[in-house]
């Protein structure tokens, strides 16, 4: 039986990867470990509570001796680490958040593996460490020229905190494999959409917005341009990094579905007010703010490595995935009721007022 270590399992692609892992493979054991802030929720994983091959322990990654305990404890034949501040809005108005979970609690949990996994003869065995990174670490594309995309070795310029918090944390991941030999894995994805995604991103501030018939906040004049990926496209993708990649390797993980902001918003209103009958729900609802500090014009991934290497590849065309999406949403409303309160709403006031 392998044992999975699954940082913030909790949040948004993290549960959908712990789902997907208990949906297609029996002999596991997920050990999920989450800080729970705000953007980490048990209401995730509701669906598989008493399910034995789970186990949830809320901590936190940059605690060393808890994680230590852990990997004493469980064992774990894999790390996955999702665990990281993601959200670039939050990262400009407190950076040292960011270094703090996603660099040194990267750096905390490379040194518990190395420790942990490290052999006599200076081997690791079938263990594996994956990061997953975004796309964002690349920095921006040029809107004017569509064949350029970001490749494994296209050169690390990030924009934003969050971004060099990924990129730093990355650094140290490629480190620790080539300094110790550690067996190693990075993906970088891009921007992900669909179920259990905490509503401070475009995807479900837009539809639950729309549903409540508040402003849709659109950053500058919204052509932004970013690749769209479907959340268990991606999955599927780690699992098959997780079970197949070369130690070492990184992979760029697209959706090959590039839209700019304001087409995703437009086509969420459409199919909002579609869904409810609404003609209430239009484009009036639009409301363009001041554009965010150093906003990536593009982005845009080319998945042809690990198409290659693996055979994976996005199945989920984003006409079919934004649907899907669109009706989870419509369909958990109590949902987003639960992880919107509290804390969240204060946090939402003080980013983006009241746009009622």
């Amino acid at each position: 039986m392998k044992t999975y270590l699954v940082t913030g399992g909790a949040g948004f692609i993290g549960s959908n990867f712990v789902l997907y892992l208990l949906k297609r493979h029996t002999d596991i054991l997920i050990l999920n470990v989450d800080k729970l802030t705000y953007a980490g929720n048990l209401e995730n994983l509701k669906s598989i509570e008493g399910d034995e091959r789970h186990v949830f322990v809320q901590a936190d990654i940059c605690d060393g001796k808890a994680m230590q305990e852990l990997f004493e404890q469980y064992k774990p034949d894999f790390v996955v680490n999702f665990a990281a501040e993601s959200h670039v809005d939050r990262s400009i108005v407190d950076p040292g958040v960011f270094a703090r979970t996603n660099v040194m609690g990267t750096v905390t949990l490379l040194n518990v593996a190395l420790s942990a996994w490290k052999k006599d003869d200076g081997g690791f065995g079938d263990h594996k460490f994956l990061q997953v990174s975004t796309d964002e670490v690349y920095g921006s594309l040029p809107l004017d020229d569509p064949t350029a995309l970001f490749r494994e070795d296209t050169p690390i310029a990030p924009h934003s905190p969050y971004s060099a918090s990924k990129a730093a944390a990355d650094m140290f991941v490629l480190a620790y494999g080539d300094t110790y030999g550690l067996p190693i894995n990075i993906t970088r994805c891009s921007n992900n959409y669909g179920p259990f995604q905490f509503p401070e991103k475009l995807v479900p501030l837009m539809i639950n917005n729309a549903v409540l018939h508040k402003k849709l906040p659109v950053y500058g004049d919204g052509l932004n341009v970013r690749d769209w990926l479907y959340v268990e496209d991606h999955c599927k993708a780690i699992d098959m990094v997780l079970s197949k990649g070369k130690p070492g390797e990184v992979y760029n993980i697209g959706g090959h579905n590039e839209h700019p902001n304001i087409r995703i918003v437009k086509t969420i209103i459409k199919r909002v007010s579609e869904a409810l009958n609404d003609p209430e729900i239009n484009e009036s609802l639009i409301e363009y703010v001041e554009d965010r500090k150093g906003h990536d014009r593009r982005y845009g991934i080319a998945p042809d490595k690990i198409k290659a290497d693996l055979g994976w590849y996005p199945e989920t065309a984003f006409g079919v995935g934004i649907i899907k999406t669109i009706q989870w949403y419509l369909d958990h409303k109590e949902w987003v009721t639960n992880v919107t309160s509290g804390a969240y709403q204060e946090y939402y006031q003080s980013m983006y007022g009241n746009r009622s």
